[in-house]
């Protein structure tokens, strides 16, 4: 084999520098505008609000820390413990009135139907449970916070 003279292997060196160079202006290009697009679609932890980190985390809930009444064959589970404390406290026909109609969204006649009772009955039922539940959660809330 001949060897390369001193010109062709000085063509072949600038060559090969030139597509190092190229290659290099390349991937800078690639980097930079992967930099612009995390800089537009990702944020810094430090950077946000308290209102916009307070929507990063989410609570976890477990029924076992939540009370369940069974009214009719519906399973109504209460999650706050004042409402349930204050539920338990009622009779069980003005509690059953209760849940169906907040917690199943019944109408006064969908209940009197299930319960088998008169549509005023419910109604008075439920003004009345009401008001006891209210004077309740009052006491209770007085309570804690004494």
């Amino acid at each position: 084999m001949k060897k390369p003279s001193h010109h062709d292997e000085m063509t072949i060196r600038h060559r090969f520098d030139r597509l190092c160079q190229m290659s290099l202006k390349g991937e800078a290009i690639n980097y930079y505008r992967h930099m612009d697009y995390r800089r537009e679609h990702e944020a810094m932890f430090s950077e946000l609000s308290e209102k916009e980190l307070n929507q990063l985390f989410v609570m976890d809930e477990y029924g076992v820390e939540n009370s369940h009444f069974t009214v009719h064959g519906y399973d109504i589970e209460v999650k706050d413990t004042l409402i349930a404390e204050a539920l338990q406290a009622l009779s069980e026909r003005k509690r059953n009135v209760i849940l169906l109609s907040y917690f199943l969204e019944m109408s006064d006649a969908d209940i009197a139907r299930e319960m088998n009772l008169v549509r005023s009955t419910v109604h008075e039922h439920r003004t009345r449970s009401l008001e006891i539940l209210r004077k309740i959660m009052e006491g209770k809330a007085d309570e804690t916070e004494m």
